[in-house]
């Protein structure tokens, strides 16, 4: 039996089987049989080198006994690298939460293994590859190296396109919704009148006591809870020139581009103004193009690749025009994704170079500050010290492995006493839009994060990344900690630059 392609993978895997005359043996088959014997290669992997002859117009063709496609399935070398050590057993949030050992990085590499081997794809694999929230604390933990945050990717592409009938038609039309709208700051900032409006008539505050919302569903929610209030618009010119905290001009130390985010321009926008502000008073000019639009970070994390790499082009093509020494990121999320832009259009010929020069430049704030070293004077924040819990990030601390520069920020502000919270490396529950599509999870997760951070005693909670922010207010809130008070950690850094102090964010 054969596909009508002859095993050269160009056809879309549902024509009709035919028989072949002579041996009994397939003409595809046996043409594949050769090549693999001539290269040394085994069926699996021929069917994924010759993979690219089939085109992205057609539904991508299944391989053989395998419950994935041929369009970057999880990597079979990188699934061999795990010697099941159980190292990330412990570091795996819903391993923590449930002890089943599919839902345990290592458990979900088995299954990813077995898909390639056998097919279809499950409902049970769907829900495991589904509950990970792709925090990459277990790719921290592991001694051998395990590439979890490419395998998990890759995989999460296959269930887009293979396994979406496993989701509920709910889940489905609640994954299409969050990305007709997250993804795009102009439909963001277009519910900020009617959040704005909901918040100060107080209708807010009526809704949480009620438990409508809950009851409806506990993804409304979640996103009626997370909703920070609705500040004044800040907005940021496309130029920045360096100029100290007085406004006087100040030498160029670098020219740095900056992105603003989808989520982080809508609802944290003075993070940005402060960015900037921090970012010139250090002496860097601060370009941020005004066409840009969202980085893709979302759509990669959710296995949708397409339309991440669409976003990722446009990021290139505005980014690379603004000819800058660095791009830098306020945003953990996003910033992660970025530095991944090599890998994300390597089969793009018109933009895999550029991609690879743009990603190199990619840092975040704290690492870029680091890098130039201090050169405008800090301030303290706070009369007689104040003592701050800092929050990582998995994204900054596990995807791109930035631990210390924050820390190193932080140190630098007078009185500043840094407060160290219980399972640190522990995700808060927010990861992209899992708070969203596994609302529960989230808000369990989140609760064991609020009660760590508020037995450090601080005073403020910092953070270095939006989607944590959101989450980590609201399940302060419900622990009964509302009057502990979170902020992005540059916003500090800017209280004491500035000599502003910190009563502002204290305040909130």
């Amino acid at each position: 039996m054969s596909c009508d392609c002859g095993g050269a993978g160009g056809c879309q895997g549902g024509g009709a089987p035919k028989e072949t005359s002579g041996s009994g043996t397939a003409s595809g088959q046996g043409t594949a049989s050769a090549q693999g014997g001539a290269s040394g290669l085994s069926p699996l992997e021929m069917t994924m080198a010759t993979a690219g002859q089939a085109t992205m117009e057609m539904a991508p063709p299944t391989m053989d006994h395998s419950a994935f496609d041929v369009f970057n399935p999880p990597d079979p070398g990188l699934i061999a690298d795990c010697v099941h050590c159980g190292f990330c057993l412990p570091a795996c949030p819903t391993y923590q939460l449930w002890g089943n050992e599919e839902d345990s990085p290592r458990g979900r590499i088995y299954l990813m293994e077995k898909g390639l081997e056998e097919g279809p794809m499950t409902a049970s694999m769907v829900e495991h590859f589904d509950a990970c929230l792709g925090c990459m604390a277990c790719v921290s933990a592991c001694p051998s190296g395990v590439q979890y945050d490419k395998l998990i990717e890759a995989t999460r592409g296959q269930v887009e396109r293979n396994g979406k009938e496993h989701r509920s038609r709910a889940e489905v039309a609640l994954r299409e919704a969050i990305f007709q709208l997250f993804p795009y700051p102009d439909r963001l900032k277009a519910l900020l009148a009617p959040l704005k409006l909901y918040q100060r008539t107080g209708l807010s505050n009526v809704i949480r006591k009620s438990k409508i919302l809950e009851k409806l569903s506990p993804t409304l929610a979640t996103m009626e809870a997370i909703a920070p209030p609705v500040t004044k618009k800040v907005a940021i010119p496309a130029t920045n020139p360096p100029r100290s905290a007085a406004g006087e001009s100040l030498p160029v130390r670098a020219r740095v581009g900056m992105l603003l985010g989808c989520v982080q321009r809508t609802f944290y926008p003075q993070v940005n103004a402060a960015t900037v502000r921090v970012l010139n008073m250090e002496g860097c000019e601060v370009v941020v193009p005004q066409s840009q639009g969202c980085c893709g970070a979302l759509s990669v994390h959710a296995g949708r690749s397409e339309e991440g790499e669409d976003f990722a082009r446009r990021i290139v093509d505005t980014f690379t025009s603004a000819e800058v020494d660095y791009l830098v990121v306020n945003s953990a999320g996003c910033g992660s994704t970025m530095k991944e832009y090599a890998d994300i259009l390597a089969d793009d010929p018109a933009y895999a170079q550029r991609a690879k020069e743009l990603a190199d430049k990619v840092k975040d704030v704290t690492e870029i500050l680091v890098e130039l070293g201090p050169s405008a004077p800090r301030h303290p924040v706070a009369e007689g010290g104040l003592r701050v819990a800092y929050h990582d990030a998995c994204h900054l601390s596990h995807a791109q492995g930035v631990r210390n520069p924050p820390r190193e920020l932080l140190g630098q502000i007078p009185g500043i006493e840094l407060a160290a919270i219980k399972d640190a490396d522990t995700c808060c529950g927010s990861a992209g839009i899992y708070n969203l599509v596994r609302p529960e999870t989230a808000r369990e997760l989140g609760d064991k994060k609020a009660t760590n951070i508020a037995a450090t005693n601080a005073a403020l909670v910092v953070t270095g990344n939006p989607g944590c922010l959101l989450q980590v207010t609201d399940a302060l809130r419900r622990q009964g900690e509302a009057t502990l008070p979170t902020a992005h950690t540059i916003e500090l850094l800017d209280a004491s630059l500035t000599g502003a102090g910190a009563g502002e964010l204290l305040a909130r």
